[in-house]
């Protein structure tokens, strides 16, 4: 439970309809691996578990119902030892009306009964026939040997030592009616969800079930946890298929693929739940329609757990290619529409950027290109200035040359290099001082250049620099840093390589162009990262690398995730990253660049806290008109002391 995640398994026993004795040692069984091989700290079994769901008219009989009870007595005894949170699901008789309910218990104390209120009646369902539904109100019970035990929906199960974990219970068809008793339970503070279920096996029912508890994750900000009965439950005209599954907050964290008569395990973040409702400020807008909950606490020994969820080294960049090609497109979209807009509204038909052949001015330039498109603009009017220096490369230089020529855009060249000699001589400027000031100047020249050709056309400046450079401070203040609208200022750099390939792979629809833009966006695809601001290697190639000097990008950008968008303190971020990129960094290279991370996102802001406007892409923004408001004097020191204890 270090860091927020607790283990969390559901399991599907062998039940025998009807034969409690067996069915408690097959509960028994379940529970004791899944606390042994899978470390699971909430075990959820299936309703019904103890006796069986099929059991029908079974329920009537004083027999079954008499050994259900005595036999969840055993189960509570039998795992006294185990330090979990377990729910099983049985019938419990209360004043003479029989209820189906989940059984929580922990360390062999009883802490609450919590009866199903949804009872089908239709189909295959004759619930109503047995059962009564459950009431949200909280009463007390005596029950087997343990007296003065909660009943009823309305309770919620917190652990002392991780306050963020707070359980909730519902049971099958609670979820699939209009308003599940879910909603509450979250709107109360649950941040996980167990349902126990005997939901039987249909065609297409598997994909059904799989999006309604997703989507309930995401819609609750929770942790779901569903545990399905399995085959050993089919009897006469029904199938179970122990189709169990974890989801988180709209994303589904394991499965067990139907029939394969497994149970599933993985870890839920309620530290990142609990921070997620923080930040999401309509969450709790329907507080007012919260009822009177019982709470009852446990406590958890708090340990690592070994992380075997997916930790996503890239989390602005979606696994799978179809996902990509779509983000790929909305982020084009979304840049495109938004310069359009400010086109149209400022009476604007040219536009002026820097072109140096890297990613960055390139996607910037695809983008200029589909928003002339979008409003009947002559792409001449797109004025894409290339400004070669004291770095600039053959390659990197040709690349943008040949990049307007094939977009149609109207393409000049303009040396740099005697402007800032003769600056150099007018600020008394040692030129071999290859120092800031050396790399600087150059970028202030060139923006000097982009804003005065703009006033000779009547044209917008447009920034090319990305939201890892904002976020690194990797941009020269009052240079690259300034524009009149920044297209790419909501894009990470891991995406911007992807939206470029997107365009390689799509440019015959795209664009007009094809195979002699696919050509050069292949090549600029293929060329380092550089601001290309020192002289270049005798052979030509580029000397100044830019993750040699800050770091991977791909790191960076995983940091931003986590501290961004997550809010993360550096230690679970330290440990994530260690998670994500096991086969690429070690320990000490991650912790060096998170420190740099940490030093440069506090140090840069006072150049964030003045950024020109620019179209909101994904979840992480750094306007300070809008996602990020952070004061640009604010100190980092006790983010650093933290890693410290990592060196």
């Amino acid at each position: 439970m270090k860091d927020g995640f607790i283990k969390v398994a559901t399991r599907s026993p062998h039940v025998q309809v009807g034969c409690v004795s067996e069915n408690v040692a097959a509960c028994y069984e379940e529970i004791l691996s899944a606390y042994r091989d899978d470390e699971a700290r909430l075990i959820v079994l299936p309703e019904l578990s103890i006796t069986g769901y099929t059991c029908e008219d079974l329920f009537w009989q004083a027999q079954l119902i008499t050994e259900a009870q005595q036999g969840v007595e055993r189960l509570i005894q039998k795992c006294a030892n185990l330090d979990a949170l377990i729910l099983v699901g049985a019938p419990v008789s209360v004043r003479s009306n029989l209820y189906n309910c989940a059984i929580v218990f922990h360390r062999g104390r009883l802490l609450g009964i919590v009866p199903k209120h949804a009872l089908p009646t239709y189909n295959e369902f004759y619930e109503l026939r047995h059962f009564t539904p459950g009431e949200h109100e909280v009463t007390y019970i005596n029950f087997a040997s343990f007296s003065h035990v909660p009943f009823g929906m309305n309770q919620l199960f917190t652990c002392s030592s991780v306050p963020q974990l707070t359980v909730a219970v519902e049971i099958c068809e609670d979820l699939w009616t209009p308003c599940p008793p879910s909603i509450a339970h979250a709107l109360a503070g649950a941040t996980i969800i167990c349902n126990l279920s005997a939901s039987d096996a249909q065609i297409g029912k598997c994909a059904y079930r799989r999006n309604l508890v997703t989507n309930q994750s995401a819609h609750l900000i929770a942790g779901y946890v569903y545990a399905c009965a399995g085959w050993t439950e089919s009897t006469q005209d029904l199938v179970f298929s122990s189709h169990n599954l974890i989801a988180e907050n709209g994303t589904l964290l394991a499965e067990s693929k139907p029939f394969s008569h497994t149970g599933v395990s993985t870890e839920i973040d309620v530290d990142m739940l609990d921070q997620e409702r923080r930040r999401t400020s309509t969450y709790t807008s329907t507080i007012a329609a919260i009822k009177t909950y019982v709470t009852t606490s446990f406590d958890l020994q708090v340990r690592p757990c070994t992380l075997t969820r997916f930790i996503d080294p890239h989390p602005f960049v979606p696994a799978q290619t179809a996902e990509l090609s779509a983000r790929a497109e909305d982020v084009l979209s979304i840049q495109a529409h938004g310069l359009a807009k400010r086109l149209l509204h400022t009476h604007t038909k040219t536009v002026v950027l820097g072109v140096s052949g890297g990613l960055d001015s390139t996607l910037a330039l695809l983008v200029c290109a589909r928003a002339f498109d979008m409003i009947g603009l002559d792409r001449a009017g797109i004025i894409a200035v290339t400004m070669p220096g004291f770095g600039t490369t053959e390659r990197t230089h040709g690349n943008a040359a040949v990049l307007a020529d094939v977009l149609h855009a109207t393409l000049k060249e303009i040396p740099i290099s005697a402007a800032v000699l003769q600056h150099f001589e007018d600020i008394a400027h040692d030129v071999h001082d290859k120092d800031v000031v050396y790399e600087n100047s150059q970028a202030r020249e060139r923006t000097q250049i982009l804003m005065d050709i703009a006033n000779q056309e009547g044209a917008l400046v447009i920034g090319t620099g990305d939201l890892s450079e904002l976020a690194l401070g990797w941009a020269t203040y009052n240079g690259d840093h300034m524009s009149m609208y920044a297209v790419n200022v909501g894009v990470p750099k891991t995406l911007v390589r992807h939206v470029v390939a997107h365009v390689v792979h799509s440019c015959s629809t795209s664009f007009d162009e094809s195979q002699d833009l696919q050509d050069v966006l292949l090549d600029i695809l293929a060329t380092p990262v550089s601001p290309e601001l020192l002289p270049a290697h005798d052979d030509g190639t580029i000397a100044q690398k830019t993750e040699d000097l800050v770091g991977p990008y791909e790191l960076h950008d995983f940091f931003l995730y986590q501290v961004l968008r997550r809010g993360f303190r550096p230690s679970k971020v330290f440990r994530l990253a260690q998670t994500a990129f096991a086969d690429s960094y070690d320990k000490k290279t991650i912790l060096m660049w998170l420190k740099t991370f940490y030093r440069r996102f506090f140090s840069q802001q006072f150049k964030r806290s003045c950024l020109p406007d620019g179209p909101k892409v994904g979840s992480c923004a750094l306007s300070p008109r809008g996602d990020f408001r952070m004061p640009s004097d604010a100190f980092c020191t006790d983010w650093l002391r933290e890693l410290q204890s990592f060196e």
